[in-house]
Parts: C-alpha cells; sequence; structure tokens
C-alpha cells in the first residue's frame, strides 16, 4: 500500500461526518444487541444479589480492560501506529503491531493470574458492604475469577480494532461488540437450566463474547495483510514512543477508574439492588454515547493522528470542531430525552420477569442524573484523541486527576441527597467540568478552537432538543386509554421519542443548524452504500 493512498488531507469537509457515520452504524447495531443483553440480564436475575455480586465481579477486570483495552492501550497505540504508515512503511507498522501484540500478551497475562489469585482481597477492599453476607461475598469472588480471563481477550480485540481504524476500516472493528453481546445472551438461553446459580451463566458468556470479538475480526485484518509473530522487543523505538503516551494516560485514567471503585464501595453499603438500578441506568445512558461519541472518537483519533503527522495544524483544528458539532447535534436531544422519558423507556427496556416496578422507578432516577453527563463524557471522546494525536498525554490525565477528585468530593453530598442517584449525579457533573477543562486548555497546544461558533450551536442545538423532547413529553398518552403490557409500553415511550426525533431535526432547520442537512446527505449516501 503505498503512502498516498493513506491520505485523508484532501477529503472533502463531510468526510469526517460520513466515517462517524459508519461507525455508527456497527457501534449502533453493537449496542442494540447489549441493551438485549441487559433485558435478559434484567429478565431472568431482577435486581437483587445475584445481579450485585455480577456487577460489582464484572468491574473489577472490566476497569483494567478500560486501561489496558479501549483506553490507555489503544489511544496510545494508534497515533504512533498511524505515525508508521504514514512516514514509513506498511511493513514498518506491522513490526511495531507484533512488538506490541507480543508485549501485551505477556504483560497481560501475568495481570490476569496476579489477578485470580488475589481476587478474595480485592473483592473485600472495593465491596466491603457484601462481608456482610458470606454467600454473596463468595458468589462475587468466583465470579470475579471467571471473568478475569475476559481481560487478555478484550485487550486483543482492541489492538486488532486499532489497526483496522488505522486502515479507514471501521464497520466490522464496531460490529465486533455485538459478538461479545451475542455470546452473554446464547450462553444465558443455552445454560440457564443447568447451574443450581444460573448468574454463572452471564460469567460464562462474558468469556464467550470476548471470543467472539476477536474472531468476527481476524477475516479483516488478514485482508490488510497482518500476521502475527512473536516478537519480544522491549527497547523498540515505536514501543518505547507508545509507552511515553501510555503512562500518563494510564494514570490519568486510573484516576477515574479508582472513582469508580470509590463509588462501588459507597453503593456496596446501601440497599440489595442499588448497585444494579445503577448499572442498568448506566447501560442506558451509554447506547447514545456509545453509538455517536465512541464512533466519533474512533474516526477522530486516526484522522488527527494522521493530520499531526503531516503538520496539517488547521487540518486538526477544523477536525475537532466538525467533530465537535456533530457531537452536540447528536448526544444534546438523547441526553434530553433520557432524562424527559426515563420512566417510560425504563418500562419499555427492562419491566418483564423479575424486574420490579419498584427496580423501574429507581432505574429511572439514576439514569435522569447520567443523563446530562452524556454531554461531556461525549465531548471528552472527541477532545481527547486530539491531545493524544498531538503526543500530549499529560493534559488530559491532569484533567482527568481533577474531575475525579471532583467527583468524589461530590459523593457524600449528593448521596444525602438523592441516596444511591447520588452518585449518578456526581458522575455526570465531573464529566461536564472534564469536557470544559480540556476544551479550555487545547489551544494551548496550538489548535485554533473556534468558540463562539461552537457556543452558538451548542445553545441552539439545546434549544431545539428542549422544545422538541419537552413537547412531547407532555402528550397525555397514559389518558388515552392505551392497552396494558408490552403494547401500551411501547406507546407510552416510542410515540413521544419518534415524535421529538421530528420536532428535533425540524427545530434544527429553523435554527439554521446547518451540520443537520450535512448529516441527512451522509446518512442517505451511507443507507445506499449498505444496502
Amino acid at each position: 500500500m503505498s503512502r498516498a493512498s493513506l491520505s485523508t488531507g484532501n477529503e472533502p469537509r463531510s468526510s469526517l461526518f460520513r466515517s462517524a457515520w459508519l461507525a455508527s452504524v456497527g457501534t449502533g447495531v453493537s449496542r442494540i444487541s447489549g441493551l438485549i443483553r441487559e433485558q435478559v440480564m434484567a429478565y431472568f436475575f431482577g435486581a437483587g444479589m445475584a445481579t450485585d455480586a455480577f456487577v460489582v465481579a464484572f468491574r473489577i477486570p472490566n476497569l483494567l480492560r478500560d486501561l489496558f483495552a479501549e483506553g490507555a492501550l489503544s489511544s496510545s497505540f494508534v497515533p504512533v501506529f498511524k505515525d508508521k504508515l504514514v512516514q514509513e512503511t506498511k511493513e514498518d507498522a506491522f513490526r511495531l503491531a507484533n512488538t506490541v501484540l507480543t508485549a501485551m500478551i505477556v504483560v497481560i497475562g501475568f495481570v490476569t493470574l496476579l489477578g485470580i489469585a488475589a481476587t478474595p482481597m480485592i473483592v473485600y477492599l472495593t465491596a466491603h458492604g457484601y462481608t456482610e453476607d458470606a454467600v454473596k461475598f463468595a458468589l462475587t469472588v468466583n465470579l470475579t475469577r471467571i471473568m478475569w480471563f475476559f481481560l487478555p481477550l478484550v485487550s486483543l480485540s482492541a489492538l486488532i480494532m486499532g489497526m483496522l481504524n488505522s486502515f479507514d476500516r471501521y464497520g466490522i472493528p464496531a460490529l465486533s461488540p455485538a459478538m461479545f453481546n451475542i455470546g452473554s445472551i446464547a450462553s444465558v438461553f443455552a445454560l440457564y437450566s443447568y447451574f443450581d446459580m444460573p448468574i454463572y451463566t452471564l460469567a460464562i458468556g462474558v468469556l464467550v463474547g470476548g471470543i467472539g470479538q476477536i474472531v468476527v475480526q481476524i477475516p479483516s485484518l488478514r485482508e490488510i495483510g497482518f500476521r502475527f509473530r512473536f516478537r519480544l522487543a522491549l527497547w523498540d523505538e515505536g514501543l518505547q514512543k507508545m509507552l511515553r503516551l501510555f503512562g500518563p494516560m494510564m494514570i490519568g485514567l486510573s484516576a477515574s477508574r479508582i472513582n469508580i471503585l470509590v463509588s462501588t464501595l459507597l453503593v456496596s453499603f446501601l440497599a440489595e439492588g442499588s448497585i444494579s438500578y445503577l448499572n442498568y441506568a448506566f447501560r442506558l445512558m451509554h447506547f447514545p454515547l456509545g453509538v455517536f461519541a465512541v464512533a466519533l472518537g474512533t474516526v477522530a483519533l486516526p484522522r488527527a493522528s494522521e493530520q499531526v503527522s503531516r503538520k496539517d495544524m488547521e487540518g486538526l483544528g477544523k477536525t475537532v470542531s466538525e467533530a465537535l458539532t456533530l457531537n452536540f447535534l447528536l448526544i444534546v436531544p438523547s441526553a434530553v430525552a433520557l432524562a424527559l422519558l426515563a420512566p417510560q423507556l425504563i418500562q419499555m427496556i427492562y419491566r418483564y420477569g423479575a424486574f420490579t416496578t419498584v427496580d423501574a422507578d429507581n432505574t429511572a432516577l439514576a439514569l435522569l442524573h447520567y443523563s446530562y453527563g452524556i454531554i461531556g463524557a461525549g465531548a471528552v471522546r472527541v477532545l481527547a484523541p486530539a491531545y493524544y494525536a498531538l503526543g500530549d498525554a499529560k493534559w488530559p490525565m491532569f484533567m482527568s486527576i481533577g474531575s475525579v477528585a471532583l467527583n468524589i468530593f461530590l459523593y457524600y453530598p449528593l448521596m444525602k441527597v438523592w441516596d444511591f442517584a447520588g452518585l449518578a449525579a456526581a458522575t455526570s457533573i465531573a464529566s461536564l467540568a472534564n469536557f470544559g477543562l480540556l476544551l479550555y486548555f487545547l489551544p494551548f497546544r496550538g489548535v485554533v478552537v473556534p468558540y463562539r461558533d461552537l457556543w452558538l450551536k451548542f445553545i441552539r442545538i439545546l434549544a431545539a432538543s428542549a422544545i422538541a423532547f419537552g413537547g412531547a413529553s407532555l402528550i397525555p398518552l397514559d389518558r388515552m386509554g392505551l392497552p396494558e403490557g408490552i403494547v401500551g409500553r411501547l406507546a407510552l415511550a416510542l410515540v413521544p421519542l419518534l415524535l421529538g426525533i421530528v420536532v428535533y431535526i425540524a427545530m434544527c432547520k429553523i435554527f439554521k443548524v446547518k451540520e443537520i442537512a450535512v448529516l441527512k446527505d451522509v446518512m442517505w449516501r451511507r443507507k445506499k452504500t449498505l444496502t
């Protein structure tokens, strides 16, 4: 492959939108399957002792997955790998990939074995409230030990995803998490009746899904010409450059992971089901965040890395501005819809089987306080790659540490007001603060940020969202004699949601948000290419 074929420098303005749309389609499928996975979990297990144990057990290796896989490892690998593709040759880039893969297998393999041995102590420290119930504590330990093996699987998957993204292949990598969800769902249905404690089927499903994430990407990996070769070269220049980025990134992400561990510890002392309410709400909140913001960040990092390699700072500024605008266009209405329609959405998605009305009400409260935080979380997904592409992981690290400190500081007073939902509120406020800091300091790295233009667009989009979904939420559907059961729940949630979307698009046109037309054109073009 020639270097010219990797160029994105002269692509049209809507190219970021097109790439993000393609990634969003794949991620959307994955998130829908993830939502189904959560529905299966709610239906079979509800919100009680077993689900609380599973959530804590999965959270422990999952925190390290955020560090080693989709967090610091992937974000530090892509800029260096992309630079090799642009400045050197594909063979040099693949040599780096083999070096990183080898080092990852050794290090993460050791971490996994160490984690399995230390699991009782880890659970004791992170969910101390569970020690009051010996059965719950033992179940959490056993589930955690099983799911430690998910860490090397997802780390390998994330590195493959970063390689494919660097070759502008977004569809299959974005779809790969769907295999994780399918594996989890299939395991519950296939194995539920074979266990005295069926919650173990979810843990097994995590491993089955982790293997599926890797397998589905292997054909694409072979198409770009990569073949794995064991290469232990700790002093490799590319690996060292990556590690210089990885260190500050890991410290920054570790701060936020400490925050999650603190929240897990606190909620372990609250009423049974509290951590399950937060988990179900968090997963639903991550649906729009994953479909839109993660896709944008996935596309933005390779693109920004190439622009930095070509010293195209003007292009980098445009990429950041376009990505932020698209983020606002999609994430802000999602946040408003989740906040205003939380009870209806929870009833529609989770209120079946073992999931009670009380569970639904408590989950809706948690979702309300998570909703406004996705605006900040989505923007961080877009802004952080700009810093990483510039080879600067220290500023995001400092800002992450500051936002985590704010989060932990807010836990106690907000828990006094909203109990378990106070944890969600603290997370949301800290997320918005992190976004503000990243945006404010970006010009100090030489990136021109059109603040006035961005804030005007944000205000217009927020106003359009509030009018659209505020009006839709006031429709008295519950007084219209809707049938009981699933049909009534679907109508109560989907009618205002769909109406809100239509009105939102109309209000964006009235408020002259021009990007809505660009997005529409891109969606129609991609629809044709996908069908």
